[in-house]
């Protein structure tokens, strides 16, 4: 098996154990969960490698925190997006746009796949922080992103 398909592999694991429909439920702030299932996943070898993907698990189960430290280490236009949607759950939408101006020559950006500015003052607009569709729209670009990580990998 070559290390594309393990990791995939490793992340369905993964996602199986914790579905979508079970995490980020909140537009803002942190709320871990599933740590000791992420943690154990992110230490294989196939996984550990790619700070990507990890920065992505973390945000997928709401630990901001262990997010931002990878994605402050990730200094490519994936980081920046990344980075970008941290600060946006975060609630901090001013540093969310520095982060996505950051990441505007990422492919799924400059081909017009996703449009994150529009999320983060949808978000900041709501008096809703918990919007049933803008909640699915962070699930949808949150699923966009991983999955091209996982693509590239």
């Amino acid at each position: 098996m070559n290390s594309q398909n393990a990791l995939i592999e490793k992340v369905q694991e993964l996602l199986t154990q914790i579905p979508i429909e079970g995490v980020m439920n909140h537009l803002t702030g942190s709320h871990p969960a599933h740590i000791e299932l992420v943690s154990q996943t992110v230490l294989m070898p196939e996984v550990a490698s790619r700070m990507d993907i990890t920065a992505g698990l973390w945000l997928y189960v709401d630990d901001l925190d262990r997010s931002h430290v990878i994605c402050q280490d990730l200094e490519t236009p994936t980081g920046s997006l990344w980075h970008g949607i941290l600060h946006r759950r975060e609630g901090d939408y001013s540093n969310s746009r520095y982060w996505m101006r950051r990441a505007a020559n990422h492919p799924l950006i400059s081909t017009g796949k996703m449009d994150l500015n529009k999320l983060i003052t949808a978000v900041e607009q709501s008096t809703n922080r918990n919007d049933p569709q803008l909640i699915s729209a962070q699930k949808e670009e949150w699923t966009l992103l991983f999955n091209w990580c996982l693509q590239q990998a």
